[in-house]
């Protein structure tokens, strides 16, 4: 019964990402709708702007809050009170932090928007500015939506932290909605720096902030109805701030280096804004990028991740490794094929941003194929990062990330010499390239702490995926190509609706094949996720 409810949680779970993935996915569209992707200024500077306070409070709290607190907020739970008072203090303490920081950052956008763009055209970082005095409070409100969410999951009421994403991307999309009808959409991006007004901004950026506090506000009501009240409590002795200085330090160190990288990042990509694939074209093809690792590879990794936790808590090495072997033919039994699919349909997949150009439909497609090749090293990136985790080490994936930074950096920077159509694309092929570094290196580390990683069992099973993605790969692009994905006015780039019906098509035969010949081969992977499906198709 516990084995049945804990699926049950994990599907509702699951199907509130997926949710919030398609809304988000839409809202999107429609902002490319709105104020275009490839050479549109306008969204080059709100991409810069609209990222930064995700960016700033990852820095002072996300990964804290993350990797720290909320065990101690869940070991809170079990007091006699069921840790309210605990819980008060420590959500007073947070909340005050990341109100100061939220409130030097805005008052810092000119600076923070210079640091990330400032390789813009002046009007372009004016505009990216402006943006920035709206879209900065949102730091305050993301903290407070992870310190509230992660009390309920505490509590066991683990579906609001995950479903109230939803109400952020419907309150966003209503504001992009109201402004094209108030100020006009602009999907090829033609509308310059100089013709918003204070008003343009204000509704733009101000409905993406006004997401982010619903988002976070309405997690209040379900604090309610688990009998939770919260009442600020300045007290902080007892918090534990000490002991969690030590243990975050390496956290704290290894955002810093990514968020290094995702300004080295912004500043190269900036030199082609205006004029070809940008800021916002590497934004999309990144969002595209996610959705099949957020989907398919967190949640079978949080599966195994709390089982290795707990072999890992009884030294149990060998079971460790298990775990990770399990998660990581797992995950390359899907993800290889989501890669094929997001490489094969990956100008269909551009068009349903900006439909109707084959040129715009190429450039951002050609930086959705860059990432697409790195997908599976992320992900088993992603799942041996959490193996240290498991074992207690933050020392080492900051040594690691280390070393990708360097390697990024290197690359990103001469992809500087690279002509300006094709330099976000040198950008994605930087970050491909250094993820795939920085998994060898995490793996040789791993290996010596572990011993044997079940290397030939891992080969053998992603070798035979390989095998299996072939023809496939094949047949996808000859579906793709028959309708036109490559052809100016085809049918798979024509408009939004032919290319979603020829990344369906392609998709479905693809993942037909490929299930096909793997099960053909006897993949045990395959077999073991198909074994409960099939035992409820008989008993039914």
């Amino acid at each position: 019964m516990a084995e049945d409810r804990i699926a049950r949680a994990s599907i509702f779970l699951a199907s509130g990402t997926i949710v919030s993935r398609l809304l988000g996915f839409l809202k999107a569209i429609v902002l490319a709708a709105t104020i275009g992707v490839v050479g549109s200024a306008s969204a080059d500077a709100f991409a810069v702007a609209n990222g930064l306070p995700n960016t700033v409070y990852v820095i002072v709290a996300g990964g804290v809050l993350s990797a720290v607190l909320v065990p101690q907020i869940v070991r809170a739970a079990a007091h006699a009170d069921g840790g309210s008072a605990y819980i008060n203090k420590l959500v007073t303490l947070a909340l005050v932090v990341i109100g100061g920081a939220t409130v030097v950052a805005t008052a810092a956008a000119p600076l923070l928007a210079w640091i990330y763009g400032g390789s813009l055209p002046p009007d372009t970082l004016s505009l990216a500015t402006a943006f920035a005095f709206w879209c900065l409070p949102q730091i305050f409100f993301y903290g407070l939506y992870t310190l509230l969410g992660e009390v309920l999951n505490a509590r066991r009421s683990f579906g609001p932290f995950t479903w109230v994403p939803v109400l952020n991307n419907v309150v966003a999309l209503a504001g992009l909605v109201a402004f094209g009808l108030l100020f006009g959409f602009d999907p090829d991006g033609t509308r310059t720096a100089d013709q918003w007004t204070p008003g343009m901004v204000a509704l733009l950026a101000g409905s993406a902030t006004l997401g982010i506090v619903v988002q976070a506000v309405v997690l209040f009501w379900f604090w309610r109805r688990i009998g939770l009240r919260y009442r600020p409590d300045f007290q902080w002795r007892g918090v534990g701030l000490r002991s969690t200085g030590r243990m975050a330090g390496w956290t704290f160190g290894m955002l810093l280096l990514t968020t290094f990288a995702g300004i080295v990042q912004t500043r190269v990509a900036s030199a082609a804004s205006g004029d070809d694939a940008s800021i916002a074209a590497i934004e999309n093809a990144w969002l595209i990028f996610m959705l099949p690792h957020s989907v398919i590879t967190v949640s079978i990794a949080t599966a195994y991740f709390t089982r290795m936790s707990e072999h890992a808590r009884d030294d149990a090495l060998d079971r460790v490794r298990d775990d990770l072997s399990a998660a990581v033919r797992g995950i390359g039994l899907i993800l290889l094929l989501a890669s094929a699919v997001l490489i094969v349909v990956a100008y269909p997949f551009a068009a349903v941003f900006q439909p109707g150009n084959l040129a715009n439909a190429s450039a951002l497609g050609n930086v959705i194929i860059a990432f697409a090749i790195g997908l599976l090293p992320f992900s088993v990136l992603f799942v041996v990062q959490r193996t240290f985790y498991a074992l207690g080490d933050t020392r080492t994936p900051f040594l690691f990330t280390l070393v990708q930074v360097v390697v990024f950096t290197a690359l990103a920077l001469t992809s500087m010499l690279l002509p300006l159509q094709w330099l976000a694309v040198g950008v994605a092929l930087s970050t491909t390239v250094a993820g795939t570094v920085q998994l060898i290196v995490a793996v040789t580390l791993l290996r010596r702490r572990l011993g044997t990683l079940d290397g030939r069992r891992v080969v053998a099973s992603l070798g035979r995926d390989v095998v299996g993605v072939v023809l496939p790969v094949a047949a996808g692009v000859a579906v793709v190509w028959s309708l036109g994905a490559f052809t100016e006015g085809g049918f798979a780039i024509a408009d939004r609706l032919g290319a979603i019906l020829a990344m369906a098509l392609a998709g479905l035969v693809m993942a037909t094949l490929y299930f096909g010949i793997l099960w053909l081969l006897r993949s045990p992977e395959l077999r073991g996720f198909a074994a409960p499906v099939l035992a409820r198709l008989r008993r039914r």
